[in-house]
């Protein structure tokens, strides 16, 4: 009894960055790959909780096709701390199969209403295939006299 080989796709890289360069040969460079942002105000109307703010760095995705071939859709699904789901981004990606890869940069552009760990889950074809994480970490910072030294 012979069986059909299957597995795949595989995930090669989900990562926020700084920023991607593409090589004019099609190879991606990803600069300062990060998990966490820490959002900084000072001053005396610094407030005490984290204003809303908005998550906009790369995501960077790739997949290594294995046994799968074919035109699949590629989801990015959001979801903030208190577990709400911020809305969904997919793109159309095209596997070729063997060691093929998929590359797909996405610029997040989150709306942020609170401190704390969001999850980005990607999903192929409504399966999840991993999940990415990135911390916002509010520091307000007060500001008053320094000590005068003894």
């Amino acid at each position: 009894m012979t069986s059909e080989p299957s597995g795949g796709p595989y995930v090669a890289m989900a990562t926020f960055c700084e920023k991607v360069l593409q090589e004019k040969d099609g190879v991606f460079s990803i600069i300062r790959a990060i998990d966490r942002i820490t959002i900084s105000m000072s001053g005396p109307g610094a407030p005490t909780e984290m204003p809303a703010g908005v998550i906009n760095y790369p995501i960077v995705i790739t997949l290594r096709s294995g046994f799968a071939k074919g035109r699949y859709n590629l989801t990015l699904q959001p979801q903030s701390p208190s577990g709400k789901i911020l809305g969904q981004v997919s793109v159309g990606i095209l596997l070729e199969g063997d060691d093929r890869s998929a590359n797909v940069i996405l610029n997040a552009n989150i709306a942020a209403p609170e401190e704390g760990l969001y999850w980005f889950d990607v999903l192929l074809e409504d399966q999840l295939l991993t999940r990415i994480p990135m911390r916002l970490i509010y520091q307000r910072m007060s500001q008053g006299p320094l000590p005068s030294p003894a």
